[in-house]
Order: C-alpha cells, then structure tokens, then sequence
C-alpha cells in the first residue's frame, strides 16, 4: 500500500502532534507515513515527542533568516530533501506567504479552534479564538481542519466537529475541551482522508 510522507510542523508542546502519533502508533493513519517534524525553534517541547516516537526531526526558525523568502527557501529544502507530499501545521504560528503554499496546492493542512468561518482569520490563534466565543455567547463550538491557502483560515473545509460549550466555561476550560473533544480526533482523521486520497 502507498504511503503518504508527511511533515507535522509545530512551535509548542505538541499535543496535536502528539495526536498523530497516537493515532498511527494505533495502526489509524494507514496512508500516513510520519517522515518528519518540523520545529519554529530550538527546546520546544514538539521535538521531545518527534525524538521519543523515532520520527526525525529539525529547527528551521524564521529569525535565523534575513528574509521570508529566505526561511521558506530553507523548510522547502528540509521538505524535498525527506520527499515530503503532504505538511500538517500543528501549532505553527509562523505565517507561511501565498508562493509557499502553493507550491503545494491541498497539500497543507490546518486544524483551527472553531467552526469556521465563526472566530477565524488574522489575529485569531490560541486562547483568543475561545475568548470570542464566550464573549459572543455562542452555545456550540468546536475545531475545523481545512486546506491552507493564502486566506488565512480561508482555504477549503476538510472535516468540522462541535463542541458544546458549558456554562462557567473559562477560555482555558474551553480550549482543553475543544482539544479532546475535536483536534486530537478530526486533525489525525483528517490526514488520514487526504493521504488515502493521494496514495489512490
């Protein structure tokens, strides 16, 4: 069966990325193959997880370069050199340019805090997506994994999972929830149907 070698970039602890693992470790990401993780800097806890699980592993930070074009020049080179086809942002807040992603067009995937299109696009990241919501008063949210394109948060919708918001929620009791309840399962599940689409 072919296999899709995928990159999971991040910039923080992990847990997405520690999701994927999980999930392939339990034999759920047929058409994935974990090839690489890719780190926004150096000590961030990502590349415990990718070291721990055997998944090679590198630092490619945006301020070791003088330019935009000069740091997408250096992960696309990491990404041809492991024979990437498909790249997961996991937690990864530098902000990739519109000639980056489209080098790889569907390719990119994302998994953002809310129902898109509710609390999306610049500026919305983190606890602050949770904190629109419960300033909004809605009554559901959830998680939403989409292509990225050059919209931030603007690219197709691959799989959507809602998630009840309670009432007393914080940002921060919110945000756990729509993890567990969402990310760790739509992000893996979602790589796994665009792989297996690929590998057809």
């Amino acid at each position: 069966m072919k296999t899709i070698k995928t990159a999971v970039l991040c910039s923080g602890g992990g847990t997405n990325l520690q999701a994927i693992i999980d999930s392939a470790a339990a034999g759920q990401l047929p058409h994935a193959e974990l090839a690489l993780v890719v780190g926004s800097k150096d000590g961030i806890f990502s590349l415990e997880r990718a070291e721990k699980a055997g998944i090679p592993h590198t630092v490619v930070a945006r301020r070791a370069y003088d330019s935009q074009e000069a740091f997408e020049a250096a992960l696309t080179a990491v990404l041809d050199e492991y024979g990437i086809e498909v790249i997961v942002l996991a937690g990864f807040l530098t902000v990739l340019s519109e000639a980056f992603v489209k080098r790889y067009p569907e390719r990119v995937i994302n998994v953002h805090p809310s129902l898109i299109p509710s609390f999306c696009g610049d500026g919305f990241y983190g606890l602050r997506v949770h904190e629109a919501a419960l300033a909004k008063g809605v009554k559901v949210t959830g998680a939403t994994v989409h292509f990225v394109n050059e919209i931030t948060d603007g690219g197709r919708i691959i799989a959507q999972k809602a998630v009840e918001v309670k009432e007393g929620d914080t940002p921060e009791t919110l945000q756990r929830r729509v993890m567990e309840e969402a990310e760790w399962k739509l992000l893996p599940a979602a790589l796994e149907s665009v792989c297996e689409q690929l590998a057809l």
